[in-house]
């Protein structure tokens, strides 16, 4: 029998992991908090453009803010990036059957 079950993954999602800088961002943040100037050090990118790449990853919820003096540290929220395995390992595990819907 065919299944129309929608998934939890979303699109516009992983829109926002597409991006290579802002997949370099989350890797980077993968490993320690930092501040908009050490991003900007690491990628090379303009301070305007990070800035503007982390607003996008903090509304997606991927990274959370810690103000520090007058600097705002970012940090990856892992619990975002398991809900995505966990979609994509959900697709995986369906294409895994050997389900057809008949013609």
């Amino acid at each position: 029998m065919y299944h129309s079950r929608l998934m939890s993954l979303d699109a516009d999602v992983l829109k926002v992991l597409a991006d290579p800088l802002r997949a370099k961002i989350l890797e980077l943040l993968a490993g320690e908090a930092l501040c908009t100037c050490h991003l900007v050090e690491e990628t090379g990118a303009k301070q305007t453009n990070v800035s503007n790449h982390l607003k996008v990853l903090r509304e997606a919820g991927f990274v959370d803010t810690e103000p520090c003096g007058r600097f705002t540290y970012y940090r990856l929220r892992p619990d975002a990036l398991r809900r995505i395995a966990g979609s994509l390992t959900e697709l995986a595990d369906r294409a895994d059957s050997d389900a057809r819907r008949p013609c």
